[in-house]
């Protein structure tokens, strides 16, 4: 379903890179532990972790073999499995499966609001993006038995996209959940497992998705 098969050297299992779980081998519906990453820009990540360490590729950082194909109307070698006309096939969306419920929130939507207060899978959360970078994640907006509700901030004088509770007023990060000043400075808000696709590889995948179309509160 055009996506990436990978396989282990211990056991020779393959595994889907879209699924996170064993598809052929010994280990078969084995699932593999997401870790949270954040996908972001060179300058945006620079300004999160100004003294991160950099693997060493030898320059092959310059250009990107698939930029035609990011262009192109084209859905994959194969083809859409599940023609969902929600969105345009190539859409880009933050795709989040929580307990075997999956959710896509557009790119389009996240840009013009900035974060988004939502409810999915039992769980209150908080979308944010900052559109200078196209930097996307999803937190669970339950802390201390209570729920907050956030607002965009200007960003800072750092540069750092920003939001605010309305609860405590306390100002966090809006790329990494960590609150920066007032009554809860010093926490961090759970970062649940997203990721980046394309709509049409999105529905392939879960084809029960819910899409998020609109201000939800």
């Amino acid at each position: 379903m055009n996506a990436l098969v990978m396989y282990d050297r211990q056991s020779d299992t393959l595994w889907s890179q879209f699924l996170s779980r064993a598809v052929k081998g010994p280990l078969v519906n084995t699932q593999l532990e997401i870790v949270p990453a954040l996908q972001t820009t060179w300058a945006q990540w620079l300004q999160l972790h100004p003294d991160t360490l950099l693997l060493d590729k030898g320059g092959r950082y310059f250009a990107d073999t698939y930029e035609g194909y990011y262009r192109n109307g084209s859905a994959g070698i194969l083809g859409e499995s599940n023609k969902d006309g929600r969105l345009d096939r190539k859409d880009l969306v933050l795709g989040i499966d929580l307990a075997g419920s999956a959710k896509a929130y557009p790119f389009r939507e996240m840009a013009q609001q900035g974060l988004i207060n939502d409810s999915f899978a039992g769980k209150s959360v908080v979308v944010t993006f900052d559109p200078i970078s196209e930097t996307g994640a999803i937190f669970d907006r339950d802390i201390d038995a209570r729920t907050l509700s956030f607002e965009k901030l200007p960003n800072r004088d750092d540069g750092l996209p920003a939001m605010k509770d309305r609860e405590t007023g306390t100002t966090w990060s809006l790329l990494t959940g960590q609150a920066l000043g007032g009554p809860l400075a010093g926490r961090t808000l759970e970062r649940l497992p997203s990721h980046y696709s394309f709509w049409f590889a999105w529905s392939d995948f879960h084809p029960e998705t819910a899409l998020y179309q609109g201000e939800q509160g």
